[in-house]
């Protein structure tokens, strides 16, 4: 009897000891106000307190067909470190200098690690591997829970094929939930307390691009899997007729991608560089070559000038590019693209359309400074990859790739493939139809612009209630094509356009403000020149506007309604704001404070005109004297906008 009582009691602290709690691991942002628990147990949870006191949940795993890396992790050793160092960006779109401070906390769990990273701003994590063979992946779990009073903003296509231009949703956490449509990233979040969240990924490389899914308590990723099979579909894209059951193939000797949530203020969400923190270095050994700027574009205008000294039929041809040319010859703009159009067809990237002598006005570009960007779709660079080689022999810039409308790791691998062999050939190129910026432009500069928003090119479909989420959600990972430039400008109950009297959704400070708000390496002026020319000093003013930045700082933030930030470009600083509908006027005034001391400066401005409520064409261009500590006031109407240029005076 006594023999039983022992066996049993034994059997007893060995159960109690199996469900002793599991170790935890700490880990601190480098000013101790934010925390991650880590917890290896039947998977790996985390538990991040954000500065603000707000806790979320979280789970991390890596699935695949034999095992579920983050699962019942028998951690071997964990280990701390702490860097802190700046890089310099070669396309400087927020800012010139990053620090990149964060504390590491790595946990080997034999053949795999898993990386947590705190920053004062952000937390990330990711899985390293060490497997001797190929790995398929089948799924992530990427599970956060948030505080139930938590509003999630969100870009929701109808599934995986995607252009990621859908118009942004607004909804409490509880209405996301399994049933609704996933979101594309980055992700926004309002926490109950006033915090702000945003979700992201960097390091994105022969893998698929991460979605999200609502589960009601808040979200879990979701991915694209590997095309296997494709049939045709048109001239600019494919059908795909098979998929595999994974949703990535590739190494087992890697590291993953990173995922992130930035967490602050509006402003710090808006001024945030956590996916070029994340990013791989730059694989380009001398970038001297990658020149930023702006780009006179046609296609949004319709290819129309016209006045007394236009003597020929404007339109895709010969003499009205030559007249794109000029004025951006005039006035310092960097490139011309020529759109679709330009060839004879969208599957030939060689012959050119008959009224179109490309390499007469390669030439004639060079003559005048001027670079020439071709576009084609992402089809047609596939079926001819030694285009550019030919192309870069010709005298072409850059490629302005469009409509690959896709995340997935066969699609991600495409952009990989096109950056590499672009850079071999010194060709810039701005990827269109295309999810957001996860680190390829940091690898890889020559990638110097991304579409995938809705910009200008939507019309009427773009609306400023719209756009003044993008400080916070697109523009806030990486550059954004959003071709702004507008000179014909409405309010939104008289909207009408149509080319070649092209228009936009906003007042004309508005849309001069947009060139120093949206940051992107290479900035389109998307008007005719004729209307350019007819309004003379806001060309020049937004000719001047720098297209790379040495330092942001956001003034006012208001996601969804309102956002004022100054920028420096050497000694002078660019200074605005945009508003969307609401209120008829807003008042409002910031401090220079972040002048030079005891320097005077000529502050050049356009404020909305006085009927700019209704007649959105109304502006006033104003100059005064200013020095550091001066308040400046100013009123922007209902959809508009406020800019302005300060330099000191010598």
């Amino acid at each position: 009897m006594k023999q039983t009582f022992t066996a049993l009691l034994m059997s007893a602290i060995v159960a109690f000891s199996s469900y002793a709690a599991p170790k935890t691991y700490t880990v601190s942002s480098p000013d101790n106000k934010a925390k991650l628990i880590v917890t290896p147990s039947d998977s790996m949870r985390f538990e991040l307190t954000t500065p603000g006191g707000e806790t979320l949940d979280g789970v991390a795993a890596l699935i695949t067909p034999g095992q579920t890396f983050g699962n019942n992790a028998k951690v071997k050793k964990a280990k701390k470190n702490t860097v802190d160092r700046v890089f310099e960006p070669v396309v400087p779109v927020k800012k010139s200098s990053i620090r990149d401070h964060y504390n590491q906390l790595t946990l080997n769990c034999g053949k795999y690690d898993i990386e947590f990273r705190m920053f004062d701003n952000a937390m990330a994590y990711r899985f390293v591997t060490r497997i001797p063979d190929s790995l398929n992946i089948l799924d992530e779990d990427f599970k956060v829970v948030m505080p139930a009073a938590t509003t999630a903003h969100l870009q929701q296509p109808y599934g995986f094929k995607t252009s990621s231009e859908e118009m942004y949703t607004h909804k409490p956490l509880a209405e996301w939930n399994s049933g609704d449509r996933m979101s594309t990233l980055p992700a926004l979040f309002q926490l109950p307390g006033g915090e702000w969240l945003l979700v992201s990924e960097s390091d994105l490389k022969d893998y698929a691009g991460m979605f999200l899914k609502g589960t009601g308590t808040g979200f879990n990723a979701a991915f694209p899997r590997v095309p296997l099979k494709f049939g045709d579909d048109g001239d600019r894209s494919v059908k795909i007729l098979e998929e595999a059951e994974y949703m990535t193939r590739t190494s087992g000797k890697r590291s993953m991608p990173w995922r992130y949530i930035a967490f602050g203020s509006p402003a710090d969400i808006a001024t945030q560089t956590l996916t070029a923190q994340l990013s791989s270095g730059p694989e380009i050994e001398d970038p001297s070559w990658i020149v930023p700027g702006k780009a006179s574009w046609e296609w949004w205008n319709g290819a129309s000038v016209y006045g007394p000294d236009v003597d020929f039929v404007s339109g895709f041809n010969l003499d009205t590019y030559k007249y794109f040319i000029d004025f951006a010859a005039k006035h310092g703009i960097e490139y011309i693209i020529l759109d679709e159009g330009w060839a004879k067809t969208t599957l030939d990237p060689y012959t050119p359309n008959p009224t179109v002598d490309v390499k007469e006005l390669i030439r004639y570009g060079n003559e005048k400074g001027v670079g020439l960007i071709l576009w084609l779709t992402w089809l047609t660079v596939e079926n001819n990859f030694e285009l550019f080689g030919t192309l870069s022999d010709w005298g072409i810039k850059g490629l302005k790739i469009d409509f690959m409308d896709r995340g997935d790791q066969w699609m991600n691998d495409y952009l990989e493939r096109v950056a590499r062999e672009a850079a071999k050939h010194h060709l810039l190129v701005d990827f269109h139809g295309v999810h957001k910026p996860a680190g390829l432009d940091i690898r890889y500069p020559n990638v110097i612009s991304y579409e995938g928003v809705r910009g200008m090119e939507n019309m009427g479909h773009t609306n400023p209630g719209n756009s003044l989420w993008l400080p916070f959600m697109r523009n806030a990972v990486g550059p954004m094509d959003y071709t702004p430039g507008a000179m014909i400008s409405m309010q939104p109950e008289a909207y009408g356009t149509d080319r070649p009297n092209s228009s936009s959704i906003g007042t004309r400070a508005y849309q001069m403000a947009l060139f120093t708000v949206f940051e992107s390496g290479l900035q389109m002026t998307a008007d005719s020149p004729t209307m350019y020319y007819r309004n003379p000093e806001c060309t020049q003013f937004i000719a001047e506007v720098p297209t790379t930045w040495d330092e942001t700082k956001v003034l006012k933030a208001e996601p969804g309604k309102y956002y004022c930030v100054a920028k420096r470009k050497g000694d002078e600083w660019y200074v605005a704001a945009i508003a969307a509908d609401g209120q008829r006027w807003r008042n409002d005034e910031f401090i220079l404070d972040f002048l030079q001391p005891g320097q005077t400066y000529q502050m050049t401005w356009f404020e909305d005109g006085i009927n700019a409520p209704r007649q959105a064409m109304d502006y006033r261009m104003k100059n005064s004297l200013v020095k550091q500590g001066d308040k400046v006031e100013m009123k922007v109407a209902r959809n508009g906008g406020w800019t302005g240029v300060l330099k000191p005076v010598k």
